[in-house]
């Protein structure tokens, strides 16, 4: 089992090697028995958001369900993953 906070300043990239930025955050539903993660929050405009000085904007996450593995320092999300 991971932690949330050891995303944090992992690179993500697709799995043809493009960067698309750092983990800045983790967006997440919190339900009565559980929280669930939709969302990576990537680049700048994300540690921004984490920091509390730039309102969540869109654009500027990739969906959870996009991602393919996590190894090392990186999260490897599926060619043609769109910000949403």
């Amino acid at each position: 089992m991971r932690t949330l906070s050891s995303f944090l300043g992992r690179e993500v990239e697709t799995q043809s090697g493009r960067g698309l930025g750092k983990c800045r955050d983790l967006r997440a539903s919190i339900g009565r028995d559980h929280a669930a993660v939709e969302a990576i929050v990537v680049g700048r405009r994300g540690w921004l958001e984490h920091l509390g000085i730039a309102k969540a904007q869109r654009r500027d996450a990739v969906p959870w369900e996009a991602v393919v593995k996590i190894e090392g320092n990186r999260i490897v999300v599926r060619d043609g993953t769109e910000f949403v």
